[in-house]
């Protein structure tokens, strides 16, 4: 009885050791990781580009008094809409309607001076070729003539200096435009010189958007260009996103580029042109300009959620021919909407992994399911 007492222990061991290795056997062999793939392959795609900017007025005028009096009225409303022609300011025009009254009588007395002097010259002619008076005495008559000549074309000249300062005491606006608050109360008194600003009026339509491009950027942009790379036109088109996440509905186009790179920032200065006819933008805002109109050339995109990040960097899970993930290292460069514009490690034709790329490791053995759909997004 005590040896097959022994031996029921020892094949009780060898049941539960055999049972051990087979689990373990089936521990090695797991069940394909069902994924979804797509297929590399070059397409052109179009190259945008956003920048921070600030919008500026396309025209900002100083309103300023040409003469110097007493402002008797304020005609427009601060901060509100001036159309142009508007009138902003009236001074008190008495002193100048009298100083053109003065001047258009001082006209008059050279011009009856003139008439005088012409009269004596028409007797003295008849005269002179007779002999009947001497050559001083035409002389002085055709002197006094052109004296008087001058005299006239000088109070002509008085009459319309008067009649310009006296244009000036009304101050109209010379654009249509937001006016800022005046820096004069009626019945101050105004000033031709250094303190002549009234106000200021700034044009919105259309408006500017001031931005920079840093050096890195823009030696890149030119060697991705001269490489054929990027392709673009001079039909740039601009459009505006607002600090709050909308995009403005008109579209512009760049009209400055700086010459020069600025030394002291290091970047080079854009500036857009944008219509702005409801008064949308208002100068001082925080925007982003973002760039269109160039195609990137043949290049290779594969959805944002199939990159994953190892220790040497990217990478992105490839199926291959005995149907088990292979990883790829990937070089990436910019964003494409949902989609991640690969630069190297990928080749047109293979089959990537989007969904289910977190689950596999290398080697695993893969059964491909259709892949879902990923909302579409604006390139950026």
């Amino acid at each position: 009885m005590r040896p097959q007492s022994l031996r029921n222990p020892l094949i009780s061991i060898l049941l539960i050791a055999g049972a051990c290795v087979g689990h373990v056997v089936l521990a090695q062999e797991p069940p394909p990781v069902e994924v979804s793939v797509m297929e590399t392959k070059t397409q052109d795609t179009p190259a945008n580009y956003e920048f921070p900017g600030k919008t500026e007025s396309s025209r900002e005028v100083e309103i300023r008094a040409r003469v110097t009096g007493y402002l008797d009225k304020i005609a427009f409303r601060e901060g509100a809409l001036v159309k142009t022609g508007e009138i902003l300011f009236q001074l008190d025009a008495r002193p100048f309607k009298a100083a053109l009254d003065n001047a258009k009588g001082m006209l008059a007395q050279e011009e009856a001076k003139l008439k005088n002097a012409r009269a004596t010259l028409s007797r003295i002619k008849p005269l002179a070729r007779e002999n009947a008076v001497s050559q001083k005495d035409l002389d002085d008559a055709t002197a006094a003539v052109l004296t008087s000549q001058a005299a006239v074309q000088s109070a002509k000249a008085q009459v319309d200096d008067a009649e310009i300062n006296l244009g000036y005491t009304t101050i109209r606006s010379p654009l249509t435009g937001l006016a800022g608050r005046s820096e004069k109360r009626e019945g101050s008194l105004v000033t031709a010189g250094q303190d002549s600003l009234l106000t200021t009026v700034v044009q919105l339509d259309p408006i500017w958007v001031n931005f920079s491009v840093g050096e890195n950027e823009v030696l890149k942009f030119r060697q991705e260009k001269q490489s054929g790379k990027i392709r673009s036109t001079d039909n740039i088109e601009a459009e505006v996103i607002l600090a709050n996440g909308t995009i403005y509905p008109q579209k512009g186009k760049i009209n400055y580029v700086a010459p020069t790179i600025d030394q002291a920032t290091g970047t080079l200065a854009l500036r857009v042109e944008l219509p702005n006819p409801s008064g949308t933008l208002t100068p001082g805002l925080f925007v982003r300009a973002r760039l269109g109109g160039a195609v990137r050339t043949n290049v290779i995109m594969v959805p944002q959620r199939a990159v994953m990040q190892g220790a040497q960097g990217k990478f992105v899970y490839v199926v291959n021919a005995e149907q088990k993930a292979e990883p790829k290292p990937v070089q990436v460069g910019d964003f494409f909407g949902d989609q991640w514009i690969i630069t190297s490690g990928l080749n047109s034709g293979e089959q990537v992994i989007v969904d289910g790329a977190i689950k596999v490791r290398p080697g695993s053995s893969v059964k491909i399911q259709p892949a879902q759909a990923s909302p579409t997004s604006s390139g950026q």
